[in-house]
Protein backbone atom coordinates (compact mmCIF):
# COMPACT_ATOMS: atom_id res chain seq x y z
CA UNK A 1 0.00 0.00 0.00
CA UNK A 2 2.78 2.46 0.92
CA UNK A 3 4.65 1.72 -2.34
CA UNK A 4 1.49 2.80 -4.19
CA UNK A 5 1.42 6.06 -2.20
CA UNK A 6 5.06 6.68 -3.11
CA UNK A 7 4.50 6.25 -6.84
CA UNK A 8 1.34 8.36 -6.73
CA UNK A 9 3.31 11.14 -5.05
CA UNK A 10 6.06 10.90 -7.62
CA UNK A 11 3.56 11.03 -10.49
CA UNK A 12 1.88 14.05 -8.88
CA UNK A 13 5.24 15.89 -8.71
CA UNK A 14 6.00 15.11 -12.33
CA UNK A 15 2.54 16.16 -13.51
CA UNK A 16 2.58 19.26 -11.33
CA UNK A 17 5.90 20.55 -12.71
CA UNK A 18 7.12 18.28 -15.56
CA UNK A 19 9.57 20.66 -17.12
CA UNK A 20 11.36 21.40 -13.87
CA UNK A 21 11.41 17.73 -12.99
CA UNK A 22 13.17 16.94 -16.24
CA UNK A 23 15.68 19.62 -15.38
CA UNK A 24 16.49 18.07 -12.06
CA UNK A 25 20.20 18.51 -12.69
CA UNK A 26 19.82 22.29 -13.05
CA UNK A 27 20.74 24.64 -10.27
CA UNK A 28 17.11 25.43 -9.10
CA UNK A 29 17.34 24.76 -5.32
CA UNK A 30 13.56 24.29 -4.91
CA UNK A 31 13.50 21.37 -7.33
CA UNK A 32 16.50 19.75 -5.70
CA UNK A 33 14.85 20.15 -2.29
CA UNK A 34 11.63 18.55 -3.57
CA UNK A 35 13.58 15.57 -4.89
CA UNK A 36 15.50 15.24 -1.60
CA UNK A 37 12.28 15.34 0.45
CA UNK A 38 10.67 12.81 -1.87
CA UNK A 39 13.57 10.41 -1.34
CA UNK A 40 13.35 10.86 2.41
CA UNK A 41 9.61 10.26 2.31
CA UNK A 42 10.13 7.12 0.26
CA UNK A 43 12.66 5.82 2.80
CA UNK A 44 10.23 6.43 5.66
CA UNK A 45 7.41 4.72 3.77
CA UNK A 46 9.59 1.71 3.01
CA UNK A 47 10.50 1.45 6.68
CA UNK A 48 6.85 1.72 7.74
CA UNK A 49 5.86 -0.91 5.18
CA UNK A 50 8.42 -3.36 6.54
CA UNK A 51 7.17 -2.77 10.10
CA UNK A 52 3.56 -3.45 9.05
CA UNK A 53 4.57 -6.62 7.22
CA UNK A 54 6.36 -7.86 10.34
CA UNK A 55 3.33 -7.01 12.48
CA UNK A 56 1.01 -8.88 10.14
CA UNK A 57 2.97 -12.07 10.70
CA UNK A 58 2.58 -11.77 14.47
CA UNK A 59 -1.10 -10.62 14.40
CA UNK A 60 -2.78 -14.05 14.71
CA UNK A 61 -0.93 -14.86 17.91
CA UNK A 62 -1.83 -11.50 19.48
CA UNK A 63 -5.48 -11.66 18.43
CA UNK A 64 -5.95 -15.01 20.14
CA UNK A 65 -4.47 -13.78 23.38
CA UNK A 66 -6.08 -10.35 23.84
CA UNK A 67 -9.29 -8.60 22.86
CA UNK A 68 -9.19 -5.93 20.19
CA UNK A 69 -9.03 -2.28 21.21
CA UNK A 70 -12.33 -1.75 19.39
CA UNK A 71 -14.05 -4.37 21.57
CA UNK A 72 -12.44 -2.93 24.68
CA UNK A 73 -14.12 0.42 24.11
CA UNK A 74 -17.30 -0.83 22.42
CA UNK A 75 -18.97 -3.62 24.41
CA UNK A 76 -22.00 -5.44 23.02
CA UNK A 77 -25.09 -3.53 24.14
CA UNK A 78 -28.65 -4.82 23.83
CA UNK A 79 -32.14 -3.86 24.94
CA UNK A 80 -35.16 -6.14 25.21
CA UNK A 81 -38.62 -4.55 25.25
CA UNK A 82 -41.70 -6.54 26.20
CA UNK A 83 -45.32 -5.99 27.10
CA UNK A 84 -48.56 -7.93 27.60
CA UNK A 85 -52.30 -7.74 27.56
CA UNK A 86 -53.72 -10.06 30.23
CA UNK A 87 -57.31 -11.08 30.79
CA UNK A 88 -57.74 -12.94 34.09
CA UNK A 89 -60.91 -14.04 35.88
CA UNK A 90 -59.30 -14.14 39.33
CA UNK A 91 -57.18 -11.70 41.30
CA UNK A 92 -53.55 -12.62 40.44
CA UNK A 93 -52.52 -11.82 44.03
CA UNK A 94 -54.33 -14.91 45.37
CA UNK A 95 -51.59 -17.45 46.19
CA UNK A 96 -51.27 -21.03 45.07
CA UNK A 97 -53.00 -23.33 47.54
CA UNK A 98 -50.78 -25.29 49.90
CA UNK A 99 -47.54 -23.28 49.55
CA UNK A 100 -48.01 -20.81 52.36
CA UNK A 101 -44.33 -20.01 52.95
CA UNK A 102 -43.66 -19.21 49.27
CA UNK A 103 -43.92 -15.75 47.75
CA UNK A 104 -46.29 -16.90 44.98
CA UNK A 105 -45.21 -14.03 42.76
CA UNK A 106 -47.04 -14.44 39.45
CA UNK A 107 -45.95 -11.20 37.84
CA UNK A 108 -49.41 -10.94 36.25
CA UNK A 109 -51.26 -7.64 35.81
CA UNK A 110 -54.73 -7.35 34.29
CA UNK A 111 -55.14 -5.30 31.13
CA UNK A 112 -52.32 -3.68 29.18
CA UNK A 113 -48.96 -3.47 30.86
CA UNK A 114 -45.35 -2.85 30.02
CA UNK A 115 -43.24 -5.70 31.34
CA UNK A 116 -39.68 -5.30 32.51
CA UNK A 117 -37.19 -4.03 29.96
CA UNK A 118 -33.78 -5.65 29.95
CA UNK A 119 -30.57 -3.75 29.26
CA UNK A 120 -27.54 -5.94 28.62
CA UNK A 121 -23.85 -5.05 28.36
CA UNK A 122 -21.09 -7.59 27.73
CA UNK A 123 -17.43 -7.41 26.68
CA UNK A 124 -14.03 -8.98 27.09
CA UNK A 125 -12.14 -7.22 29.88
CA UNK A 126 -8.67 -8.55 29.10
CA UNK A 127 -7.16 -11.91 28.06
CA UNK A 128 -8.23 -13.44 31.38
CA UNK A 129 -11.72 -12.12 32.09
CA UNK A 130 -15.08 -11.31 30.51
CA UNK A 131 -17.82 -9.20 32.10
CA UNK A 132 -21.61 -9.28 31.75
CA UNK A 133 -24.16 -6.86 33.16
CA UNK A 134 -27.94 -7.28 32.79
CA UNK A 135 -30.18 -4.60 34.25
CA UNK A 136 -33.92 -4.89 34.76
CA UNK A 137 -35.90 -1.70 34.19
CA UNK A 138 -39.21 -2.00 36.04
CA UNK A 139 -42.23 -0.45 34.28
CA UNK A 140 -43.15 1.52 37.42
CA UNK A 141 -39.61 2.91 37.62
CA UNK A 142 -36.35 1.82 39.15
CA UNK A 143 -33.42 -0.30 38.00
CA UNK A 144 -32.25 -3.56 39.54
CA UNK A 145 -29.21 -5.67 38.73
CA UNK A 146 -30.47 -8.94 37.29
CA UNK A 147 -27.00 -10.24 36.43
CA UNK A 148 -23.64 -8.65 37.09
CA UNK A 149 -20.77 -11.08 36.91
CA UNK A 150 -17.23 -11.69 35.73
CA UNK A 151 -16.13 -15.02 34.29
CA UNK A 152 -12.77 -16.37 33.33
CA UNK A 153 -11.72 -17.07 29.76
CA UNK A 154 -8.29 -18.65 30.15
CA UNK A 155 -8.34 -21.15 33.04
CA UNK A 156 -8.02 -24.09 30.67
CA UNK A 157 -8.68 -27.79 31.35
CA UNK A 158 -12.42 -27.22 30.86
CA UNK A 159 -12.72 -25.00 33.95
CA UNK A 160 -14.75 -21.81 34.09
CA UNK A 161 -15.08 -19.56 37.12
CA UNK A 162 -17.92 -17.05 37.50
CA UNK A 163 -18.37 -14.58 40.34
CA UNK A 164 -20.88 -11.83 41.04
CA UNK A 165 -24.68 -12.03 40.68
CA UNK A 166 -25.99 -14.66 38.30
CA UNK A 167 -28.81 -17.11 37.59
CA UNK A 168 -28.00 -20.39 39.29
CA UNK A 169 -27.03 -23.36 37.11
CA UNK A 170 -29.57 -25.65 38.77
CA UNK A 171 -32.28 -27.15 36.57
CA UNK A 172 -32.81 -26.29 32.92
CA UNK A 173 -34.99 -23.17 32.73
CA UNK A 174 -33.38 -21.27 35.57
CA UNK A 175 -30.41 -19.91 33.60
CA UNK A 176 -32.62 -18.62 30.78
CA UNK A 177 -33.66 -14.98 30.61
CA UNK A 178 -37.40 -14.28 30.44
CA UNK A 179 -37.29 -13.14 26.82
CA UNK A 180 -36.31 -16.65 25.67
CA UNK A 181 -38.97 -18.50 27.66
CA UNK A 182 -41.23 -20.58 25.43
CA UNK A 183 -44.30 -19.34 27.32
CA UNK A 184 -45.32 -16.00 28.80
CA UNK A 185 -44.70 -17.25 32.32
CA UNK A 186 -42.68 -19.83 34.24
CA UNK A 187 -44.14 -23.21 35.29
CA UNK A 188 -45.90 -23.36 38.65
CA UNK A 189 -43.02 -25.22 40.29
CA UNK A 190 -40.64 -22.35 39.47
CA UNK A 191 -43.14 -19.84 40.83
CA UNK A 192 -43.61 -21.45 44.23
CA UNK A 193 -40.07 -22.75 44.79
CA UNK A 194 -37.83 -20.14 43.17
CA UNK A 195 -40.03 -17.02 42.97
CA UNK A 196 -39.92 -17.61 39.17
CA UNK A 197 -36.10 -17.67 39.00
CA UNK A 198 -33.27 -18.34 41.43
CA UNK A 199 -30.61 -15.63 41.49
CA UNK A 200 -27.81 -15.31 44.02
CA UNK A 201 -24.62 -13.41 44.77
CA UNK A 202 -21.63 -15.68 44.96
CA UNK A 203 -19.21 -17.79 42.99
CA UNK A 204 -19.71 -20.65 40.53
CA UNK A 205 -17.17 -23.15 39.21
CA UNK A 206 -17.95 -25.37 36.20
CA UNK A 207 -15.93 -28.16 34.65
CA UNK A 208 -16.53 -29.37 31.09
CA UNK A 209 -15.12 -32.85 30.57
CA UNK A 210 -12.86 -33.44 27.52
CA UNK A 211 -15.17 -36.12 26.08
CA UNK A 212 -17.25 -36.51 22.93
CA UNK A 213 -20.37 -36.67 25.11
CA UNK A 214 -21.31 -33.42 26.83
CA UNK A 215 -20.47 -33.79 30.54
CA UNK A 216 -20.62 -30.76 32.82
CA UNK A 217 -20.26 -30.59 36.60
CA UNK A 218 -20.63 -27.44 38.66
CA UNK A 219 -20.94 -26.02 42.14
CA UNK A 220 -21.93 -22.70 43.67
CA UNK A 221 -21.51 -20.89 46.98
CA UNK A 222 -23.93 -18.01 47.44
CA UNK A 223 -25.15 -15.39 49.82
CA UNK A 224 -28.54 -17.07 50.19
CA UNK A 225 -30.83 -14.64 48.38
CA UNK A 226 -34.24 -15.70 47.14
CA UNK A 227 -37.26 -17.46 48.56
CA UNK A 228 -35.33 -20.64 49.47
CA UNK A 229 -32.81 -18.76 51.63
CA UNK A 230 -32.33 -15.68 53.76
CA UNK A 231 -29.95 -12.78 53.25
CA UNK A 232 -28.08 -12.98 56.55
CA UNK A 233 -25.53 -10.55 57.94
CA UNK A 234 -22.86 -13.19 58.46
CA UNK A 235 -19.63 -14.52 57.03
CA UNK A 236 -19.53 -17.60 54.87
CA UNK A 237 -22.07 -18.98 52.40
CA UNK A 238 -25.80 -18.97 52.97
CA UNK A 239 -26.57 -21.27 50.04
CA UNK A 240 -24.85 -24.19 48.31
CA UNK A 241 -25.67 -25.69 44.92
CA UNK A 242 -24.21 -28.61 43.00
CA UNK A 243 -25.35 -29.80 39.58
CA UNK A 244 -24.36 -32.13 36.77
CA UNK A 245 -25.49 -32.26 33.14
CA UNK A 246 -24.87 -34.80 30.41
CA UNK A 247 -25.98 -34.77 26.78
CA UNK A 248 -25.23 -35.94 23.29
CA UNK A 249 -26.33 -35.93 19.64
CA UNK A 250 -28.22 -38.78 18.01
CA UNK A 251 -27.21 -38.48 14.38
CA UNK A 252 -27.74 -35.04 12.83
CA UNK A 253 -31.44 -34.78 13.70
CA UNK A 254 -31.68 -35.36 17.45
CA UNK A 255 -29.99 -34.18 20.63
CA UNK A 256 -30.70 -34.44 24.34
CA UNK A 257 -29.56 -33.22 27.74
CA UNK A 258 -30.31 -34.50 31.25
CA UNK A 259 -29.34 -33.09 34.62
CA UNK A 260 -29.53 -33.34 38.38
CA UNK A 261 -29.37 -30.49 40.90
CA UNK A 262 -29.10 -30.15 44.67
CA UNK A 263 -29.56 -26.91 46.61
CA UNK A 264 -29.30 -26.30 50.35
CA UNK A 265 -29.81 -23.11 52.34
CA UNK A 266 -30.73 -21.79 55.75
CA UNK A 267 -33.86 -19.70 56.17
CA UNK A 268 -33.96 -17.34 59.15
CA UNK A 269 -37.15 -15.45 60.03
CA UNK A 270 -38.51 -15.93 56.51
CA UNK A 271 -41.97 -14.35 56.62
CA UNK A 272 -45.19 -14.82 54.69
CA UNK A 273 -48.75 -13.58 55.14
CA UNK A 274 -50.09 -15.80 52.36
CA UNK A 275 -51.33 -18.52 54.70
CA UNK A 276 -54.70 -19.77 53.51
CA UNK A 277 -57.35 -22.35 54.27
CA UNK A 278 -59.68 -22.11 51.27
CA UNK A 279 -57.48 -20.35 48.75
CA UNK A 280 -57.93 -16.83 50.18
CA UNK A 281 -55.08 -15.04 51.97
CA UNK A 282 -55.33 -14.13 55.65
CA UNK A 283 -53.30 -10.93 55.71
CA UNK A 284 -53.81 -10.28 59.41
CA UNK A 285 -51.43 -13.10 60.39
CA UNK A 286 -47.76 -13.25 59.47
CA UNK A 287 -45.84 -16.47 59.86
CA UNK A 288 -42.09 -16.64 60.34
CA UNK A 289 -40.04 -19.75 59.54
CA UNK A 290 -36.50 -20.56 60.65
CA UNK A 291 -34.94 -23.80 59.52
CA UNK A 292 -33.18 -25.76 56.80
CA UNK A 293 -34.32 -25.94 53.19
CA UNK A 294 -33.09 -28.68 50.83
CA UNK A 295 -34.17 -29.03 47.20
CA UNK A 296 -33.36 -31.75 44.68
CA UNK A 297 -34.18 -31.53 40.98
CA UNK A 298 -34.15 -33.53 37.76
CA UNK A 299 -34.35 -32.07 34.26
CA UNK A 300 -34.46 -33.45 30.73
CA UNK A 301 -34.75 -31.93 27.25
CA UNK A 302 -34.88 -33.59 23.83
CA UNK A 303 -34.78 -31.82 20.47
CA UNK A 304 -35.54 -33.09 16.98
CA UNK A 305 -35.15 -31.33 13.66
CA UNK A 306 -35.59 -32.99 10.23
CA UNK A 307 -32.22 -33.11 8.47
CA UNK A 308 -30.80 -31.03 11.30
CA UNK A 309 -32.31 -27.83 9.88
CA UNK A 310 -33.69 -26.04 12.94
CA UNK A 311 -34.46 -22.95 10.87
CA UNK A 312 -37.28 -24.77 9.08
CA UNK A 313 -38.81 -27.13 11.64
CA UNK A 314 -38.05 -28.55 15.06
CA UNK A 315 -39.69 -30.24 18.02
CA UNK A 316 -38.56 -29.71 21.61
CA UNK A 317 -39.77 -31.69 24.61
CA UNK A 318 -38.64 -30.81 28.13
CA UNK A 319 -39.54 -31.61 31.72
CA UNK A 320 -38.31 -30.77 35.21
CA UNK A 321 -39.07 -32.11 38.68
CA UNK A 322 -38.18 -30.48 42.01
CA UNK A 323 -38.69 -31.72 45.55
CA UNK A 324 -38.10 -29.51 48.60
CA UNK A 325 -37.97 -30.47 52.26
CA UNK A 326 -38.09 -27.81 54.95
CA UNK A 327 -37.59 -28.53 58.63
CA UNK A 328 -37.55 -25.97 61.44
CA UNK A 329 -39.68 -23.74 63.66
CA UNK A 330 -42.74 -21.72 62.68
CA UNK A 331 -43.90 -18.63 64.61
CA UNK A 332 -46.89 -16.37 63.99
CA UNK A 333 -47.59 -12.78 64.99
CA UNK A 334 -49.40 -14.03 68.13
CA UNK A 335 -46.14 -15.64 69.35
CA UNK A 336 -47.32 -19.20 68.72
CA UNK A 337 -44.21 -21.30 67.97
CA UNK A 338 -43.84 -24.95 67.09
CA UNK A 339 -41.96 -27.37 64.89
CA UNK A 340 -42.78 -27.49 61.20
CA UNK A 341 -41.60 -30.01 58.60
CA UNK A 342 -42.96 -30.56 55.12
CA UNK A 343 -41.89 -32.16 51.83
CA UNK A 344 -43.34 -30.50 48.72
CA UNK A 345 -42.76 -31.14 45.04
CA UNK A 346 -43.76 -30.10 41.56
CA UNK A 347 -43.12 -30.84 37.92
CA UNK A 348 -44.03 -29.78 34.42
CA UNK A 349 -43.97 -31.31 30.96
CA UNK A 350 -43.99 -29.14 27.86
CA UNK A 351 -43.49 -29.42 24.12
CA UNK A 352 -42.87 -26.74 21.51
CA UNK A 353 -43.20 -27.39 17.79
CA UNK A 354 -41.98 -25.03 15.07
CA UNK A 355 -44.07 -26.18 12.12
CA UNK A 356 -42.81 -23.54 9.67
CA UNK A 357 -39.92 -21.06 9.76
CA UNK A 358 -41.77 -18.21 11.50
CA UNK A 359 -44.45 -20.02 13.50
CA UNK A 360 -44.41 -22.14 16.66
CA UNK A 361 -46.98 -23.67 18.98
CA UNK A 362 -46.59 -25.26 22.39
CA UNK A 363 -48.42 -27.09 25.16
CA UNK A 364 -47.48 -27.31 28.85
CA UNK A 365 -48.92 -29.14 31.85
CA UNK A 366 -47.96 -28.20 35.45
CA UNK A 367 -48.70 -30.08 38.67
CA UNK A 368 -47.78 -29.48 42.31
CA UNK A 369 -47.93 -31.58 45.46
CA UNK A 370 -48.07 -29.46 48.67
CA UNK A 371 -47.40 -32.53 50.80
CA UNK A 372 -48.53 -33.15 54.36
CA UNK A 373 -46.90 -31.02 57.05
CA UNK A 374 -45.78 -32.43 60.39
CA UNK A 375 -46.74 -29.86 63.01
CA UNK A 376 -45.54 -29.59 66.60
CA UNK A 377 -47.71 -28.85 69.60
CA UNK A 378 -47.15 -25.10 69.53
CA UNK A 379 -47.45 -24.62 65.78
CA UNK A 380 -49.68 -21.65 64.76
CA UNK A 381 -53.30 -22.83 64.46
CA UNK A 382 -53.88 -21.20 61.05
CA UNK A 383 -51.49 -23.63 59.34
CA UNK A 384 -53.22 -26.42 57.42
CA UNK A 385 -51.26 -29.65 57.52
CA UNK A 386 -53.01 -31.36 54.58
CA UNK A 387 -54.89 -29.53 51.84
CA UNK A 388 -55.79 -32.72 49.95
CA UNK A 389 -55.50 -30.69 46.75
CA UNK A 390 -53.00 -30.75 43.88
CA UNK A 391 -52.63 -27.43 42.02
CA UNK A 392 -52.50 -27.85 38.22
CA UNK A 393 -52.33 -25.68 35.13
CA UNK A 394 -52.74 -26.39 31.40
CA UNK A 395 -51.28 -23.86 28.95
CA UNK A 396 -51.30 -23.50 25.15
CA UNK A 397 -49.39 -20.92 23.16
CA UNK A 398 -48.70 -19.91 19.57
CA UNK A 399 -46.18 -17.29 18.50
CA UNK A 400 -44.99 -15.58 15.33
CA UNK A 401 -41.30 -14.73 14.90
CA UNK A 402 -40.66 -12.39 11.99
CA UNK A 403 -36.94 -12.63 12.80
CA UNK A 404 -34.71 -13.67 15.67
CA UNK A 405 -35.26 -10.19 17.13
CA UNK A 406 -39.08 -10.10 17.37
CA UNK A 407 -41.84 -12.29 18.76
CA UNK A 408 -45.62 -11.92 19.05
CA UNK A 409 -47.35 -14.53 21.23
CA UNK A 410 -50.90 -15.62 22.07
CA UNK A 411 -51.34 -17.78 25.17
CA UNK A 412 -54.40 -19.44 26.73
CA UNK A 413 -54.33 -21.17 30.11
CA UNK A 414 -56.72 -22.99 32.39
CA UNK A 415 -55.35 -22.33 35.88
CA UNK A 416 -56.54 -24.63 38.65
CA UNK A 417 -53.76 -23.82 41.12
CA UNK A 418 -56.04 -22.24 43.75
CA UNK A 419 -58.59 -24.51 45.38
CA UNK A 420 -62.13 -23.69 44.27
CA UNK A 421 -60.93 -20.74 42.13
CA UNK A 422 -60.39 -22.04 38.59
CA UNK A 423 -59.24 -19.33 36.20
CA UNK A 424 -59.35 -19.12 32.40
CA UNK A 425 -56.58 -16.77 31.30
CA UNK A 426 -55.65 -15.03 28.06
CA UNK A 427 -52.30 -13.39 27.30
CA UNK A 428 -51.02 -11.43 24.30
CA UNK A 429 -47.31 -10.66 24.46
CA UNK A 430 -44.66 -8.90 22.39
CA UNK A 431 -40.88 -9.26 22.81
CA UNK A 432 -38.51 -7.07 20.79
CA UNK A 433 -34.70 -7.21 20.94
CA UNK A 434 -32.49 -4.30 19.94
CA UNK A 435 -28.74 -4.42 19.44
CA UNK A 436 -26.17 -7.17 19.77
CA UNK A 437 -27.18 -10.14 21.89
CA UNK A 438 -25.18 -13.21 22.80
CA UNK A 439 -26.17 -16.73 21.78
CA UNK A 440 -28.60 -18.53 24.07
CA UNK A 441 -27.92 -21.78 25.87
CA UNK A 442 -28.98 -25.19 24.60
Amino acid sequence: MYRNIYWCTAVAVLLGNPLNALAANDTDPSIAEQIRQLKQSNARLEQRLQQDEDAAVQAPARSSAAPSSLNSFNPAVSMVLSGTYEQLQRDPAIPVTGFAMSTNNTGYARGFSLQESELGIAADIDPLFRGVGTFSLAPEGGITVENGFVQTSALGNGLNLKFGRFFSGLGYLNEQHSHVWDFVDQPLVYRVMWDNQYTDDGVQLKWLAPTDMFVEIGGELGRGLGVSGTDQNKNGAGSRVIFAHIGDDIGIEQSWRAGISLQQSRRVDATSNAVDTLGMPINSLTNSFTGDSRTAGLDFVWKYSPNGNIRERYLKVQSEYFQRRENGLLTDSLANTGSYAVTQSGWYLQSVYQFMPDWRTGLRYDRLDPGTANLGAGTPPNIVSNYAFNPTRLTWMADYNASEFSRIRLQLAHDNSRQGLADNQLFVQYIMSLGAHGAHQY
